[in-house]
């Protein structure tokens, strides 16, 4: 009978019996490739035109009217929710974006990282949100663009960011924001950033306490199955937030004239609260791997209850075992066979020696 081979799913399925949907670790683009990024349904394009003494506040409809800010004397934060081809080459085209920069704003899986391009200074870092209902970490790709009197910045979904309190510190006069320059908006968009990352952390820290109580009690499968998509997650968001350390540097050691020595006191903040991020991401792996080693710790300790109950009851009945041995051979000339309570007698004895033996185990504390 020739041998059944499985398919590849039944294959796959075999191999995972917890049924735990895998994601990929790694993504890979080519510096040179082509844009593989799906379009957005839709594009919000928001823009915020400021200085200390006002601020304007405008949703436009379409990419000429975002162009109109380029001749403004003021600062003007231009955020893109939502990438499409068209709309980036346009804003691109017109604001002297680099072709090298604008194929990284398209293509995803990026990266973090600083570049210096001709009079412009570039970064992409990601955007990291946690998931409740799933348990499970996304991020998106968040591309900024600081060049003088203004910073774009691009975002893939137009749903969801963490930049609202930089839009509050926009609306209120007086506030420090209102009369920096652009390059001081681009630290307050990296410092938002930066501590969404702290969110994610607190939350990836709470499973991971509660995880612990559950092996503490629990050693199941199912918990090792959780303690693993732990593991996946933080190295995911590992991946994704180590290199913004590097990207943080790079604004530091810029020696470009878009960037005020006065404000470099504030990346040196957003490089303070990074380098903390990335230890507390140590930590966390370090955790979780002690989890493991609990939970394998555990399940030794529940086995070894096990073979503790069954050695004792093997030893308690090893001597009735060969008492009922005895007197269970087909001998004619034994004495006890022919006494009327010999059967009376001989359970009796056995019970005795077990509730002797039960005494002696309990006073040496075996069970």
């Amino acid at each position: 009978m020739p041998k059944r081979i499985l398919p590849i799913p039944d294959v796959l399925d075999a191999l995972n019996p917890f049924k735990v949907k895998k994601k990929r670790i790694m993504n890979y683009n080519p510096a040179t490739g082509i844009a593989s990024r799906k379009p957005a349904e839709f594009v919000k394009m928001t823009v915020f035109d400021y200085a200390s003494d006002h601020c304007e506040e405008v949703t436009a409809d379409n990419v000429q009217e975002v162009f109109s800010y380029l001749e403004t004397p003021s600062t003007s934060w231009i955020n893109i929710d939502g990438i499409r081809k068209e709309e980036v080459h346009a804003i691109c085209t017109r604001y002297g974006v680099h072709y090298l920069v604008e194929d990284d704003i398209l293509n995803v899986g990026q990266r973090a990282k600083m570049d210096e391009i001709g009079e412009q200074l570039f970064c992409v870092l990601p955007m990291v949100y946690f998931n409740t209902e799933s348990c499970s970490i996304e991020q998106e790709q968040v591309s900024v663009v600081l060049g003088k009197n203004f910073v774009i910045s691009f975002q893939e979904d137009p749903k969801r960011d963490v930049f609202n309190p930089v839009r509050e510190k926009l609306r209120m006069n007086g506030s420090r924001i209102r009369g920096a320059g652009a390059d001081y908006l681009c630290y307050a968009l990296l410092d938002v950033i930066v501590d969404s990352y702290f969110i994610v952390l607190d939350k990836l820290g709470e499973r991971i306490e509660l995880m612990e109580d559950v092996v503490q009690r629990q050693p199941t499968t199912r918990a090792l199955a959780r303690i693993n998509l732990l593991r996946r997650e933080l190295l995911l968001f590992r991946r994704a937030v180590a290199p913004v350390r590097e990207l943080v540097n790079g604004f530091l050691k810029s020696d470009s004239d878009l960037l005020d020595e006065r404000n470099t006191k504030y990346y040196k903040d957003v490089y303070d609260h990074i380098i903390h991020c990335n230890e507390l991401t140590e930590n966390y792996r370090d955790m979780v791997q002690n989890l493991q080693e609990l939970y394998h710790t555990q399940l030794n300790l529940k086995m070894n209850e096990v073979m503790k109950v069954l050695a004792v009851v093997t030893t308690l009945m090893a001597p009735l075992t060969v008492i009922a041995g005895i007197y269970g051979m087909n001998f004619e000339n034994m004495p006890e066979l022919r006494s009327p309570n010999g059967y009376f007698i001989t359970i009796g004895v056995m019970v005795i020696m077990l509730v002797i033996m039960i005494l002696i185990f309990k006073k040496r504390g075996w069970f």
